[in-house]
């Protein structure tokens, strides 16, 4: 017998060994998801669910064997997270209560604990990705990408690739908690610094900020980390306006470390480049259905403004380029997708890849949510959105030369690329 029909015959003989599966907090969330994404999932992925959930289930009965009814949430987590990952579409997936609770407090603009700044993991620690004005992170010291190599002695970010103690879930734990977070920095001719960390009670949403940058300093780079909040298309166009206002000869926006959020919001920002209008398709007891998203000059546009709109309105009609990454998702990737059909540039790496649906959360037993993808995208001609993006010009980051050197490689490639295009016209 071949070695892969043997696997699964020992398998096999092994479930018909076991008892039937006794409810237990995994199984009734592995239940609840598989349930709910069954019910609803209306996206791009072609693989065979029901078979999924079928193997799956039977690999959470062996992962249960010896534990019966007290077999943990967590246990059923980690086996939906597999489930998901074979699934195909990186939109569908699961969230632990720590994660739906930072969810409902940025989309709902709750006060919490924090530092005020934002991490994302790399290779050597923790990179400081923003820092919110006023915040006490900034009056403690901390500077936007400043490399965070400890939390309260404890390594943070990656090593040799894998995973330190502390991430960024970590450091927003030990924020919640209030006390003083010890922290020692890496930063660009200086020796390591050492930071003490206080907290006050913030919004937990992070907001846009403008900084500037080029050779004249009239290059506005606007920072944009999330699509969450209710507000995050206005709170873009008040830093574009502000801007604008001070002389901004051209603009960069900063998506490397934003990761979607609200739909109506990322229409509504992309079109301060362009009239939006963002087709959807979803399936509702059986049925197809469709919705549109517009976006008018930077805010929520509907059906009647985008008839009687003079054509070429637009916010900002001067030079873009737009930074994406890995860390670029969703919303993101639509924003992009419109801001370079309105001429913008693309510069960084390859985007994630879920730019081509949207999703919907519903409440699992153990207080956190599935997220399950319930739509797919299309442009104003019915063509489906791309799922990445790939920049127009290759220019992915350098944590090295950022940290050791202080270089940003792909804002000082950007830069490159809106002087070419000035200097070709």
């Amino acid at each position: 017998m071949p070695p892969s029909r043997l696997a699964r015959a020992l398998l096999a003989a092994l479930l018909l060994a076991l008892p039937a599966a006794a409810a237990s907090p995994a199984s009734d969330l592995f239940d609840s998801a598989t349930r709910q994404v069954t019910r609803e999932y209306y996206g791009w992925s072609i693989s065979d669910l029901k078979t999924l959930s079928e193997k799956y289930d039977a690999l959470l009965r062996v992962r249960c064997s010896d534990q019966g009814d007290a077999c943990s949430y967590d246990t059923g987590r980690e086996v939906l997270t597999d489930l998901f990952k074979e699934f195909g579409d990186a939109h569908t997936n699961v969230r632990d209560p720590e994660g739906a609770e930072r969810l409902r407090e940025v989309t709902q603009d709750m006060a919490v604990e924090r530092t005020g700044a934002r991490l994302a993991r790399v290779e050597g620690g923790l990179l400081v990705v923003t820092v919110m004005p006023g915040s006490p992170a900034e009056a403690d010291g901390l500077r936007v990408f400043d490399l965070v190599t400890t939390v309260n002695g404890e390594a943070a970010g990656k090593r040799g690739g894998e995973n330190a103690p502390i991430g960024p879930n970590e450091f927003v734990r030990l924020e919640r908690a209030g006390k003083p977070i010890s922290v020692t920095v890496k930063r660009p001719a200086s020796p390591e610094l050492s930071l003490s960390l206080g907290t006050r009670q913030l919004l937990a949403r992070d907001v846009p900020t403008l900084s500037w940058a080029g050779a004249d300093g009239k290059v506005a780079v606007i920072a944009y980390p999330t699509f969450l909040p209710r507000d995050a298309s206005e709170l873009f166009l008040a830093r574009l306006k502000e801007a604008q206002a001070a002389g901004a000869r051209e603009l960069i926006v900063d998506l490397r470390y934003n990761g979607g959020g609200s739909l109506t919001e990322c229409v509504a920002a992309a079109s301060v480049f362009a009239p939006v209008e963002y087709k959807s398709q979803t399936r509702y007891n059986g049925r197809l259905s469709s919705y549109s998203f517009t976006g008018v000059n930077g805010t929520r546009g509907n059906f009647l403004n985008m008839k009687t709109i003079p054509p070429g309105s637009a916010v900002w009609k001067g030079p873009t380029a737009i930074l994406v990454g890995p860390g670029t998702a969703s919303c993101a990737e639509v924003f992009t997708y419109y801001a370079q059909r309105a001429g913008a540039i693309a510069v960084g790496e390859k985007t994630r890849g879920v730019g081509n649906s949207g999703v919907m959360f519903d409440p699992l037993p153990d207080g956190g949510v599935v997220s399950v993808t319930v739509l797919r995208a299309f442009n104003e001609k019915g063509e489906p959105l791309p799922d990445s993006i790939t920049p127009d010009v290759l220019a992915p980051g350098d944590i090295a030369a950022l940290t050791g050197q202080g270089r940003d490689v792909t804002l000082e490639a950007a830069l490159r690329a809106l002087e070419m295009r000035a200097a070709s016209r």
